[in-house]
């Protein structure tokens, strides 16, 4: 019997395209036109308030990953490294690994036949903050990323797109990237200040996709 899990939190993203990535608002299907750079460099950075993978109970901790892609996403060939909260437990950590992979379905299994390289997991010290609109993230030594949103005449200071981004399908903040956001470790080295970028809440469980 497939295991039991549910997690709801707080995510951001930041890839290298001009604002807004063309994968998520081509003109033909989904993750098929090729990046503003030719290549996409981005990462998914993850919170989570209330979580539980069978009686493995997951609040409270956070979750990176770094991907690259050659070419449009949709052509597979990704490049994924993961990194865990250095205060998960072992029955945490294994909880984490099975939901973010997507081996235990959920939204991540719909990237899982996409990726061709698997950079490993580390377990790090990972700090994620809200305060406002402004998401940030940091592992020390590794990455750092904050996004605002992208600037609107909206009075509520958002842009919000319906899109069907696998994270979050029916919800997702058009944002930018922060002067300063850099990712170095497995021989790549990014900087996406000023980027594209997105947030959202999530709500994932075993029975979502």
């Amino acid at each position: 019997m497939a295991a039991a899990w549910q997690i709801s939190g707080d995510y951001f993203e930041n890839c290298n395209c001009s604002v807004v990535c063309p994968c998520l608002v081509s003109k033909s299907a989904p993750l098929t036109s090729k990046p503003t750079e030719g290549v996409c460099d981005v990462a998914l950075l993850f919170h989570i308030d209330k979580g539980s993978y069978e009686s493995t109970a997951l609040d409270d901790l956070n979750v990176a990953l770094a991907v690259h892609t050659p070419g449009p996403m949709a052509e597979g060939n990704w490049s994924v490294a993961a990194y865990i909260d250095e205060r998960a437990n072992e029955k945490q950590t294994e909880a984490l690994g099975a939901i973010f992979t997507g081996a235990v379905g959920g939204p991540m299994a719909h990237f899982a036949p996409l990726i061709t390289k698997n950079l490993g997991a580390k377990k790090v010290p990972i700090t994620y903050s809200v305060k406002g609109k402004t998401r940030s993230a940091e592992i020390p030594g590794i990455l750092r990323m904050s996004v605002d949103p992208l600037p609107t005449a909206h009075p509520s200071g958002e842009m919000w797109a319906n899109i069907g981004h696998p994270v979050s399908p029916d919800k997702l903040a058009l944002a930018v990237g922060a002067p300063g956001n850099t990712f170095s470790d497995h021989g790549m080295r990014w900087d996406n200040s000023g980027k594209n970028g997105h947030y959202a809440p999530i709500r994932w469980s075993s029975t979502s996709g």
